[in-house]
């Protein structure tokens, strides 16, 4: 399987996930020119999807959707309730209805030959989910926008050969930053965003033999730095009292106008 991130962050959101045969897009939260270069980088075009994986309704996640499922006719895989929240748009009503495929949390679903497990995440949205995506043996998990995690995402995530993480936010930076009280408390809440430090924790919980790739995503411009993310998942990870440590796997930074490099498991 290959993995590519096209963009991350409150800007937009998109995600390529495939093998020669099937091809899926996870979110389209950037316009369709876009995902349209991002994918031509790694030999691919819009066209060649055979699906588009929404996590959630917000509109990061779901900006370019309305765009690319018309003009090519792309199926859309979400939950009920997130389906129903992305119709009640007004921007997206004009997508056809035979587009939208209902998926249920923690229910196996397959398309082609990639088997996909939409996980139920805390997050504030209708119903939101993260995406693991195995074919082959080899597994790929996909979980931003998270405000905790708990024992059900690790046992879903965890002898992943892939990993892209939530590192939204460094805690202090956004304590003392520009941002309104209640945005702060949103985004510090059970249904708002991962810190670094939750990041990192998740991390090792979810480090095994089988990784070999990590992605840190969904980083805050605001709030966040890309070495103050790298720096406080290290600490997390060194300072665990598992067998792992930080080298033993390649670890690299989503960015937010920039694709990651195309890797495959």
């Amino acid at each position: 399987m290959r993995f590519c991130n096209i963009a991350s962050g409150s800007s937009g959101n998109c995600t390529y996930v495939g093998d020669d045969d099937t091809h899926l897009i996870v979110d389209a939260g950037i316009s369709g020119k876009r995902i349209e270069a991002g994918l031509n980088d790694i030999d691919l075009t819009t066209q060649d999807m055979n699906g588009i994986l929404i996590t959630h309704e917000h509109t990061d996640h779901i900006g370019g959707l309305g765009v690319i499922a018309r003009r090519y006719g792309l199926p859309i895989y979400a939950t009920e309730g997130t389906i129903e929240a992305i119709q009640k748009n007004a921007r997206f009503r004009d997508i056809p209805d035979h587009l939208y495929h209902p998926v249920k949390a923690d229910h196996l679903f397959s398309l082609g030959d990639l088997d996909i497990l939409p996980v139920a995440v805390s997050h504030d949205a209708a119903e939101p989910v993260a995406y693991r995506i195995e074919n082959n043996g080899k597994r790929i998990s996909i979980a931003t926008d998270l405000g905790i995690y708990d024992e059900h995402i690790v046992d879903c995530m965890k002898d992943s050969d892939l990993l892209m993480l939530e590192a939204n936010h460094d805690v202090h930076m956004l304590e003392v930053g520009p941002y309104p009280y209640p945005l702060k408390r949103r985004i510090l809440g059970e249904k708002g965003h991962l810190s670094n430090d939750l990041c990192g924790r998740l991390l090792t919980e979810l480090i095994s033999d089988r990784l070999c790739q990590v992605v840190l995503g969904h980083l805050s411009q605001d709030n966040n730095m890309e070495e103050l993310a790298y720096e406080t998942v290290r600490l997390e990870v060194t300072m665990s009292d598992d067998n792992y440590r930080w080298g033993e796997f390649p670890v690299c930074i989503a960015k937010r106008d920039e694709r990651t490099e195309c890797f495959e498991v």
